[in-house]
């Protein structure tokens, strides 16, 4: 008699579906990472811009070129808000992902629960089973040296 689990293809599944849960937010992850990075990148060349602009007006600098700045700096931050929400849709989207992958861990855990205590008591019976069986054993063994 060989333990076999009632729900084992109910667990199997869910195991899949965590997996699948797993790469899901993964990407998610990465996704996240990929647009934070950006938005760093771009808020970065903004700090450099006004700093060379800043350090080019100690010296002197053209209208026209302070106008070019302006323009592009106002283009730059345009770019910033358009990526600030990516960033955030990004994160939002990561943070719904986090949560289904812990639901599914968690009703994965639930049925590792359960073939756990099955095996527990498959084995605690297969014990009793054979002590029974190790009883008639040694009761007919005892009735054949009487006669």
């Amino acid at each position: 008699m060989q333990y076999q689990f009632k729900f084992e293809k109910i667990l199997t599944i869910k195991e899949r579906e965590k997996d699948e849960a797993i790469n899901v937010y993964n990407q998610a992850v990465k996704r996240f990472e990929k647009a934070a990075e950006k938005l760093y990148e771009l808020l970065k060349k903004k700090e450099d811009l006004e700093d060379y602009q800043s350090s080019r007006l100690v010296n002197g600098i053209p209208v026209q070129e302070i106008r070019h700045h302006q323009h592009f700096i106002h283009n730059l931050e345009k770019t910033i808000e358009h990526y600030q929400q990516i960033v955030m849709n990004a994160r939002n989207y990561m943070n719904f992902q986090q949560e289904k992958l812990q639901e599914r861990n968690i009703e994965v855990k639930k049925f590792e629960i359960m073939k756990e205590k099955d095996l527990t008591n498959y084995a605690e019976s297969v014990k009793q089973l054979e002590g029974k069986q190790m009883d008639d054993i040694s009761i007919q063994h005892f009735m054949n040296r009487g006669n």
